[in-house]
């Protein structure tokens, strides 16, 4: 038993995961070192921050959390509905998200709070985009969720009780696939500073055409050509 998963929801899962790892490691070698793919450490520095009277990284961290909002926003906007399904528009916010993620480039250099705000806001657009199939959550941009299942199906294994293969399968590639993100963007880093942006921006454009061109198969092929 298990979910049945398409080849483009594994591939587009495990890109979008190395894509998170590389920006979410920039965020943490950068001038503010602090995460930008996911939420749960924000809130705890704002707590951290407010309790402490610091102005300046109380609003710093408020505008991360507003910029992830609403880019999942936008998300939510465009496609509509939280279930994978092919057809539907992801090359369009994915085309977002490179846009989004090239032009921070410049004003993480400069030393703006702006490159953060636009990275936090690609990565909550990717995250929203990949959300569900089949029932099963898809999160690509953090890793509590898929360890916490992997913990329950290890449980269950020890119990003798059948787990979900398949699902376990898609929680390893996405942390593997993140790890292996945040090794290379480390790695990059060291010789390209914020330009390593670059790269994981690409790779979302590259993926979000190959989504199309795939997609536009499968029609074609659904048309009896």
């Amino acid at each position: 038993m298990g979910i049945q998963l398409p080849r483009w929801v594994w591939i587009g899962a495990g890109s979008l995961a190395c894509i998170a790892g590389m920006v979410n490691v920039v965020g943490f070698l950068g001038f503010e070192h602090q995460a930008v793919t996911h939420l749960t450490g924000t809130t705890s520095l704002l707590g951290a921050a407010i309790t402490q009277g610091d102005t300046r990284a109380s609003w710093h961290l408020v505008g991360v959390a507003l910029s992830f909002f609403m880019g999942a926003t936008v998300s939510g906007l465009i496609i509509q509905d939280s279930t994978l399904q092919l057809g539907r528009r992801y090359g369009v916010v994915l085309a977002i998200e490179a846009g989004l993620l090239a032009s921070a480039v410049p004003l993480f250099e400069s030393g703006h709070i702006a490159g953060a705000l636009l990275a936090a806001a690609a990565c909550g657009l990717q995250n929203a985009m990949a959300s569900t199939y089949s029932g099963s959550l898809i999160r690509t941009s953090h890793l509590t969720g898929l360890f916490t299942d992997i913990g329950i199906a290890a449980g269950h294994a020890l119990r003798g009780m059948q787990i979900p293969r398949r699902r376990v399968a898609l929680c390893l590639l996405v942390i593997c696939a993140f790890l292996l993100g945040g090794i290379t963007g480390a790695w990059l880093f060291s010789f390209l500073g914020y330009r390593t942006l670059y790269i994981p921006a690409t790779l979302t454009g590259v993926t979000g055409i190959a989504y199309t061109l795939y997609r536009q198969r499968q029609l074609w092929l659904a048309k009896g050509h």
